[in-house]
């Protein structure tokens, strides 16, 4: 039979998992620098990814049949030698759906109920109130662009806490707790509308800098905008003017142009962003919930069938 080569770190137990639906098949566990270049070549199906994969395997005849990556995003993978060599990829996309979504609602509130900034004048041992009534997530309208796996859930969560759901995505297809679907084409539309902007597209050719200086002049004025997507899908100076002149009220970002964030940008300074380091994925359940789907495609695989999770177009790149 087969060979399976994994670049995660698992455990015995979680290695069993695989070897019990892949009868037959070997199973190599270990990191990149660990293992030998000589049992890559021999791999039907690697999980997770390394360079190692495109210097010893796609540049030479090889038995990889399926590439199984260990991350929800695919943006920085080969996809032209992959494709050309007719090797299947599938993601981990729906790892993240808990995890980005609390940190979404944390950012979130974080604003509307003042809590960055009590935070910050408890640095000051300052007791200082807003002066004013604070707003409610209740009655506001959310905007997600990008529905997914992580926005179907962030949609299902907003909409208990009574607000109102738009959502934007390429095939505009409807989905339960999202109140009104567009297609990118009306995207522009439906910036207009959100007290909340959430991104959490994926970075393709199309969507680099979809947050132009255009899409920013299209937000509902005092609107706040949350990145957990990616960062290239940003136009930051863009994002910059529209913060300075309050068309948006607040930024929450997690992913950005450059990272790390360079120490003496301007984003760092400004009072009305909340900028974490790219930790809204992080989460203790990661490897289960990633192992999880690899071994529902795996037993498809085995059994000659469909991959059921997460086969990426390689005319889409995601």
């Amino acid at each position: 039979m087969g060979k399976i080569v994994c670049f995660p770190s698992l455990s015995t137990k979680q290695q069993q998992r695989i070897l019990d639906a892949a009868p037959g098949y070997t199973l190599t566990v270990g990191k990149a620098k660990e293992i030998d270049a000589s049992e890559l070549k021999e791999a039907e199906i690697v999980v997770g990814w390394s360079p190692l994969v495109t210097e010893h395997v796609l540049k030479e005849n090889s038995p990889l049949k399926w590439v199984q990556v260990w991350s929800a995003g695919v943006d920085n993978l080969p996809f032209s030698d992959l494709e050309q060599k007719g090797i299947m990829l599938t993601s981990a996309n729906g790892v993240h759906a808990i995890p980005i979504t609390e940190i979404i609602l944390g950012m979130m509130l974080s604003h509307s109920r003042w809590l960055r900034q009590a935070m910050l004048y408890q640095q000051q041992a300052e007791w200082k109130s807003p002066g004013k009534p604070l707003p409610e997530l209740h009655g506001k309208t959310a905007v997600i662009v990008g529905v997914g796996e992580i926005g179907s859930e962030t949609a299902r969560i907003l909409k208990v806490l009574g607000m109102n759901v738009i959502g934007v995505r390429r095939s505009g297809k409807d989905v339960p707790n999202v109140d009104q679907m567009y297609t990118m084409s009306g995207l522009h539309e439906a910036l207009s509308q959100g007290d909340y902007v959430i991104n959490i597209l994926p970075l393709t050719d199309e969507t680099h800098h979809i947050y132009n200086q255009t899409a920013f002049e299209h937000f509902k004025s005092g609107s706040c905008f949350v990145n957990v997507g990616r960062g290239p899908c940003v136009n930051t100076e863009a994002l910059l003017g529209a913060l300075d002149s309050g068309q948006i009220a607040f930024a929450a970002l997690d992913v950005f142009e450059e990272e790390p964030l360079p120490a003496d940008h301007r984003l760092w300074g400004k009072d009305n962003v909340l900028i974490t380091p790219h930790i809204a994925g992080s989460t203790e359940q990661y490897t289960e919930r990633a192992l999880d789907i690899f071994i529902q495609n795996l037993e498809s695989y085995v059994a000659g069938k469909k991959l059921p999770l997460n086969l990426v177009n390689y005319s889409h790149k995601y």
